[in-house]
């Protein structure tokens, strides 16, 4: 999982809600297809939580990043990730 893959854009940069909009479409483009191969959603949910935090740990730093998850179990409880939410 330490191999990175570098790319040049091909354009200016998109503003950051449309970035995080076009890497949401990409991810969800790979996840079906490894899952279409047959690779178990679990093992796919821990491989993306890893690629992700080594990432923000590449960015941030580790007391950065161990400070955001701080907030997660209760972002988890409040539904904040749940895709089925009672909405009235």
């Amino acid at each position: 999982m330490s191999e990175r893959l570098s790319y040049q854009p091909t354009s200016a940069p998109l503003p950051d809600q449309e970035q995080k909009r076009a890497a949401l479409s990409y991810l969800n483009e790979a996840w079906a297809e490894a899952r279409h191969d047959g690779v178990d959603g679990d093992c796919l949910a821990q491989a993306s939580l890893f690629a992700a935090f080594a990432e923000l740990v590449g960015t941030y730093g580790e007391d950065a990043v161990a400070k955001f998850v701080e907030g997660l179990p209760t972002r988890v409880r409040n539904g904040e990730f749940s895709l089925t939410l009672a909405r009235q």
